[in-house]
């Protein structure tokens, strides 16, 4: 007998830029980064339950500090799912890499639900902006040949594409002539997803759609010329992603969360 109930979509979250330190007070711009991790992980399991996966795109620490990576693993055990990290500019990558792997979290490819995700290193050591070395460009081109008949998401921290603020179009990605060379010869790529502008976007591109997230902490003010931050709640992006290619997202904001947001601040 044969079960006639279609196939519930892949439940994916994306959590980003929580800035976690090694210290249980280590704060951004006033806004304890830890208690604001805690209230987006609350307002997840609230609203949506349990996801299939997590994706974690990058600046998961401010310190790049082993014992905030640990923690974050940690916070994450409440979720009964695989998890995958990437570095951002604020991470050290190899060690936030020998801190994922403790948590299995350090795939840079994964079928999942009848989707492909593909998982960038776009953080240069030392430097605010980012870039895909060669040998991270041959491997998006060589993971994207593997599986053309999947749709995909390509994952990376910094910024493909112009978001129309000055400051962060100099930290962005600063090769995304070579990415986007790379992707416009796999049309089963569906969605590009990053973090870094702690802040909601959504673009398309040639049949891609284009995605950003709000931090799980403090919030970038949108096209700001200058750096400045708005008093807006930390945030997750929820996606359910279904085998044909369709899916459906949206972000949310812990809104319950307290937090005293220096707003005068002109930098982090």
């Amino acid at each position: 007998m044969t079960n006639s109930e279609p196939q519930r979509p892949l439940r994916v979250l994306q959590l980003t830029d929580p800035h976690l330190t090694a210290s249980a007070d280590g704060a951004l711009l006033g806004v304890n980064t830890r208690d604001s991790l805690a209230a987006v992980i609350d307002e997840v399991l609230r609203v949506h339950g349990q996801p299939d996966l997590i994706l974690a795109t990058g600046d998961l620490s401010q310190d790049a500090s082993a014992e905030a990576y640990r923690y974050f693993g940690q916070q994450l055990q409440v979720f009964q799912c695989p998890s995958l990290w990437i570095a951002g500019n604020h991470d050290d990558s190899a060690r936030m890499n020998a801190i994922a792997a403790e948590f299995e979290s350090n795939e840079s490819q994964r079928v999942q639900g009848g989707w492909h995700f593909v998982m960038l290193d776009s953080s240069v050591k030392g430097k605010v902006f980012g870039a895909l070395s060669e040998a991270e460009l041959a491997f998006l081109d060589s993971a994207l040949s593997q599986h053309p008949e999947l749709p995909t998401m390509v994952c990376l921290h910094h910024h493909p594409v112009d978001i129309h603020s000055d400051w962060m179009e100099k930290i962005g990605l600063k090769n995304r002539d070579d990415f986007w060379q790379i992707v416009d010869r796999h049309p089963q790529v569906k969605v590009v997803l990053w973090g870094h502008i702690h802040q909601e976007l959504q673009q398309h591109r040639d049949g891609v759609q284009l995605l950003a997230t709000p931090s799980t902490c403090i919030q970038f003010a949108t096209g700001s010329s200058k750096f400045a931050v708005e008093p807006l709640a930390p945030g997750y992006r929820w996606f359910e992603l279904e085998p044909t290619g369709a899916f459906s997202t949206q972000v949310r904001r812990a809104n319950q969360f307290e937090f005293d947001l220096d707003e005068k601040s002109t930098g982090y």
